[in-house]
């Protein structure tokens, strides 16, 4: 494929899914070195993007009927987002979003001259660019998925590290909560859906272990967190830095950059730790763990228990969470520990 001088990538969703397709950017950057690349996604990647070096302009997602991430916002807002991507007139509109049942025929409707991304069963693909879409990977770790693409496309590898660029004065931003020399753990008992959550008691009694072990513990998360981190606080014995609400992205990244430990649920920050080579432990409750599981197991432990209706596409669960109630502290402090004397446990049911 002759290299396009303007190309669109939609993959309008949440933080540790844009972590996960930065590999795929960066291949895009190198294949294309004078290409525009616009990223189209959530209001809230605009930060992201413009730090990212495989991006170089970015448009933002108002919603659409049936993509869960954002409501829509409205017939005339869809259709001036439209207006504005076509008159960019792009050579090449990818769809890195996933299985393209609802997202083909968005990203059709950008006006490019040609289209490339996946297509699930049943997705709609243009047949006079269907040599340019491959089917969606129903296995396999999400950053490689997203791979599989570029591979298809014909762009080198530039590695799987994920791309989170901080800076040296978000750091100096964080040490006004935290001066240097004492060593800290991030507790982290949020996630989008109540379903994913591992309840707060439990996290309490995790950071209390840590407390006992000599490091601070910060709670982070969210405004719309702030009930979690509240409830792990007040069930805690030992005091906590409670950050909820007050972090922005790069902010909580330095935080994350400097602890000597993560915990949390599978949400956004576990992929911020595994970009950033913090060491962390992840409990995952209904989640997917073959998709989203950090490929660094040495350093990221995913603890998670089976159960028949996982991976669990519910926001709240139905059926009494026992994959979040199955799982006891013990094994979170467990691999807490071993992860802060540097352990090399893979992602296991336990």
């Amino acid at each position: 494929m002759a290299a396009p001088e303007r190309v669109a990538i939609f993959r309008a969703l949440m933080l540790g899914d844009m972590l996960c397709a930065t590999p795929a950017l960066r291949a895009m950057r190198a294949a294309w070195p004078r290409a525009r690349l616009t990223l189209v996604g959530l209001p809230w990647a605009r930060e992201l993007a413009q730090r990212l070096p495989g991006v170089d302009d970015f448009e933002a997602f108002p919603g659409w009927p049936g993509l869960m991430e954002q409501a829509p916002a409205g017939a005339d807002a869809g259709a001036a987002f439209l207006s504005r991507l076509r008159a960019r007139h792009f050579d090449l509109a990818i769809q890195l979003h996933g299985s393209g049942g609802i997202s083909n025929p968005l990203v059709a409707r950008f006006g490019a001259r040609r289209l490339a991304g996946f297509a699930g069963q049943g997705a709609w693909r243009p047949a006079r660019d269907a040599a340019r879409f491959i089917p969606w990977p129903e296995q396999g770790q999400e950053i490689e998925r997203l791979l599989s693409l570029t591979d298809h496309l014909g762009l080198p590898r530039c590695g799987l590290a994920m791309d989170l660029p901080v800076s040296r004065a978000d750091h100096e931003r964080v040490r006004a909560w935290l001066p240097t020399g004492h060593a800290y753990a991030v507790v982290h008992a949020g996630a989008r859906w109540p379903s994913r959550r591992w309840p707060a008691r439990r996290f309490a009694a995790v950071a209390d272990a840590l407390a006992a072990h000599g490091l601070r513990v910060v709670l982070t998360g969210t405004a719309g967190e702030r009930e979690a981190s509240l409830a792990v606080a007040t069930a805690m014995a030992a005091p906590a830095l409670d950050l909820t609400g007050r972090t922005d992205l790069w902010t909580l990244a330095a935080l994350v950059a400097s602890a000597r430990l993560v915990v949390s649920n599978d949400t956004g920050v576990s992929h911020v730790a595994a970009a950033l080579d913090t060491p962390s432990v992840v409990v995952a409750c209904g989640s997917e763990v073959e998709r989203w599981a950090p490929l660094a197991h040495e350093r990221h432990r995913v603890l998670w228990r089976d159960a028949p209706c996982r991976p669990c596409g519910e926001d709240h669960c139905t059926v009494g969470h026992g994959c979040a109630r199955a799982l006891g502290v013990e094994a979170v402090v467990h691999a807490a520990l071993t992860r802060m004397e540097a352990g090399h446990d893979a992602a296991v049911a336990v």
